[in-house]
């Protein structure tokens, strides 16, 4: 067992090869954090690592112990109120109106695998000698509620996993105010925190700061992820960087409102929360009631950001990721967005099909417009049957002939929206998640559906379930397009509304849930105007995401950079898209563009029917390069080598599992003036191996044979200089330059 309970000094030891988690049964009976880190020889006491102190002001909650003070030790799962002054993890309210609480060690349990969290997405094991899962039992006699804090260690992996169950045996009940996933209480401030920020077309680009005293986070009330900030924190020692140094990475498994949040105390104490925003919530637990948190994922390196995300990596692609899905390499699409927007017909769906299949293209996507009397943003949105006037034969007739050419075929929805003008809304104006009473915002000319009413979940099921049964479709895009605003369930009472906002996601996943277990062999996409719900949550039920709405080349590079901080290659839709950019309006080579696409899940979003032959002819060859290398790719470890954020070039690679073969990509903003010489450093490979190196395209150099440690140590050159590049002609060369190397092992040619 991972999970070690010394029954002498009443402390867990969690710890495998790499990680140890020590926790503690105080002298009051409350939990107290002692040791989160590299591994440690397992021994029957670590109390000792505990620090005492007698502070003046401070509050001490036992008598006659006045060095024992709950504002200064490192705690497990604190609450506000009783002597500890910090932020908490949970807080909770009684009939009387007392928020003054007590929960002592009651018991514990500590078993083989890990339990499936009922509701809501989470981390799993195939095999129960996968992981060990500890259950600490705290209960408050006085309230009759109990808090189970579950922790789950893998073997394989340096990955512990936290979440909270409160069960109430009250008559009169308790209600929660607020209730973390896990919390952290580490020694001192010595961290730089790295979150990932944005907006809309600019999603999850890394920004870095010193922690300093007070408060620092990040955090959604927009009822989704959000574009703005992701649910993940890192703490990187300043010394560390993406090769070296201890790390700490905090991701939460959920799609809506989430706080996650670092506390630095006036002793240089670093208290870590993450769990649901407390920000509108209010859950009453009724006698036999109980509430489950949703689930924290932690995960340690020493060396580097890049270990901890390939952990991340391969832990959400193995290991939350489900389904028929989860290790099919991804079929290569081609969407019709921004090629048609709303205006099209099926004869003009067909000519770009046809298209697509002559250039190897295997799925065709129909996005927007092809349900209700949709022709712009500002109706139809829950009305989900074809428009015979652009569709005759329906989805179905579509999707039969687009199945005939040889390609599958996909579909778009937005099953959380709906706008004034649709049938939907006509009939039931109250299911909106608005106070209906009142003047309420539209955003894109929609609103959100109520999805905390099962009739709501319910009735777009049926829609969904019956489009998706009569057609033979493939793959569905799950579109969410604006936040939330004036949140209220109409119809329902005053204690209901605390719970809206988590609700609706619980209703999000249970519709995922029934469509994914009726028609298991579809592949899902989640979108939420591109990456305001890229989240662990959603991976759960779809295995890929639309990055971000924005497919210019160069912006795309820094966005999937910060994403592959914790998200697997396999989870980001990437696309061509045409040039000049329809976001950015940049001009960008079609090389470049398939080059940054190539580490994604592939595919097109342009109108092809009007392209030039010339462009069409290296369509087939990018198409026949990721064919060949989607499974390495998809599939392999990712490191980055060089950062978009810290000047004007930056690289990545990904390497294969057993370190045969390796794709390394150079992108280069603008065209340097007599540019300096620069190598990239490749990463993983043998370092006694002979690889042989060659570029892909452009000038398609074979750069002869190396050692793996030169290529390492020595690096590989890709110096621009005024003069340019051997071998690759000037006018492939110039701003927005990329290059793409494969490296191959000698033995294996």
């Amino acid at each position: 067992m991972a999970i070690q309970f010394h029954e002498k000094s009443k402390e867990f030891h969690l710890f495998n090869d790499k990680i140890s988690y020590i926790i503690k049964v105080l002298e009051n009976g409350q939990l107290g954090h002692v040791y989160y880190g590299k591994h440690l020889t397992d021994r029957e006491e670590f109390g000792y690592l505990i620090e005492y102190a007698r502070r003046d002001m401070a509050p001490y909650p036992m008598e006659g112990r006045s060095n024992f003070s709950l504002e200064h030790l490192k705690q497990e799962y604190p609450t506000y109120g009783s002597g500890d002054t910090r932020y908490p993890a949970f807080e909770l309210e009684q009939a009387d109106g007392s928020r003054v609480v007590n929960f002592t060690y009651k018991g514990h349990r500590i078993f083989p695998g890990k339990k499936e969290l009922e509701g809501l997405p989470a981390v799993y094991v195939e095999k129960e000698n996968e992981a060990d899962t500890l259950e600490v039992v705290l209960e408050d006699e006085m309230i009759r509620t109990k808090i189970i804090l579950s922790y789950t260690i893998f073997r394989k992996f340096p990955v512990i996993t936290r979440h909270a169950r409160f069960e109430c045996d009250l008559e009169e009940g308790v209600t929660l105010l607020n209730c973390m996933s896990g919390s952290l209480d580490l020694p001192d401030k010595e961290y730089e925190m790295v979150e990932l920020a944005g907006a809309w077309n600019r999603e999850r680009y890394p920004h870095t700061r010193e922690l300093g005293y007070g408060i620092q986070g990040v955090y959604s009330m927009r009822g989704c992820s959000s574009h703005q900030f992701n649910p993940f924190l890192m703490l990187r020692r300043k010394q560390a960087d993406e090769s070296s140094g201890e790390v700490l990475g905090f991701s939460l498994v959920y799609s809506g409102d989430f706080l996650a949040q670092v506390e630095v105390d006036n002793f240089d104490v670093t208290r870590v929360v993450m769990g649901i925003h407390p920000n509108e919530f209010r859950w009453e637990l009724g006698k036999g009631e109980e509430f489950q948190t949703p689930e924290m994922v932690m995960v340690y390196s020493d060396k580097g950001m890049n270990a901890m995300s390939q952990v991340f990596h391969e832990l959400y692609r193995t290991r939350l990721a489900r389904g028929t899905w989860r290790e099919k390499e991804r079929p290569i699409l081609i969407n019709n967005w921004e090629a048609t927007y709303f205006d099209f017909n099926e004869e003009k769906i067909l000519q770009i099909a046809e298209k697509a299949k002559q250039i190897g293209v295997e799925l065709f996507v129909l996005d927007d417009g092809w349900f209700g009397k949709r022709d712009g943003d500002n109706c139809s949105l829950g009305d989900w049957y074809p428009n015979l006037k652009k569709l005759p034969g329906g989805i179905k007739g579509l999707a039969e002939k687009i199945e005939a050419l040889g390609m599958k075929f996909g579909l778009w929805f937005e099953p959380e929206m709906t706008n004034k003008d649709s049938d939907l809304f006509r009939s039931h104006p109250d299911w909106l998640l608005a106070d209906i009473r009142r003047t309420y915002c539209h955003s894109r000319n929609q609103y959100v559906l109520d999805f905390s009413k099962e009739e709501v979940v319910d009735y777009i099921y049926r829609q969904m379930r019956k489009v998706l049964g009569e057609a033979p479709v493939s793959y569905v895009k799950w579109d969410m397009n604006r936040a939330f605003s004036e949140v209220f369930s109409n119809g329902r009472g005053k204690n209901w509304q605390g719970k809206v906002r988590h609700q609706y996601i619980l209703g999000v996943y249970s519709l995922y849930e029934r469509l994914i277990r009726e028609f298991p062999d579809i592949l899902f996409e989640s979108c939420a105007s591109g990456g305001a719900r890229f989240d662990p949550g959603m991976l759960y039920y779809a295995p890929q995401a639309w990055t971000s709405d924005n497919t210019d080349a160069v912006e795309r590079v820094k966005i999937q950079y910060g994403t592959s901080y914790v998200y697997p290659i396999s989870s980001m839709g990437s696309h061509v898209s045409a040039s000049p950019n329809h976001q950015v309006f940049r001009n960008t080579s079609l090389e470049m563009r398939g080059n940054v696409a190539y580490f994604g899940t592939f595919g097109y979003e342009l109108d092809i029917s009007k392209l030039p032959e010339e462009e069409l002819e290296m369509m087939k060859e990018q198409i026949r390069f990721m064919k060949q290398h989607r499974k390495m790719i998809q599939q392999g470890v990712f490191y980055r080598l060089k950062s978009p954020f810290e000047g004007n070039n930056s690289a990545w690679q990904v390497i294969s599992s057993d370190k045969r073969e390796a794709l390394m990509a150079y992108f280069r903003t603008l065209q340097p003036a007599q540019g300096k010489f620069e190598r990239i450093y490749l990463k993983g490979l043998e370092e006694t191996a002979q690889y042989e190196v060659r570029e892909c395209f452009g000038a398609r150099m074979d750069l002869g044979v190396h050692y793996g440690d030169e290529l390492m140590y020595a690096g590989l050159s890709v110096s621009d200089c005024a003069a340019g590049v051997d071998g690759i002609a000037r006018e492939q060369q110039g701003d927005f330059f990329s290059r793409l190397f494969y490296v191959k092992k000698v033995e294996d040619r």
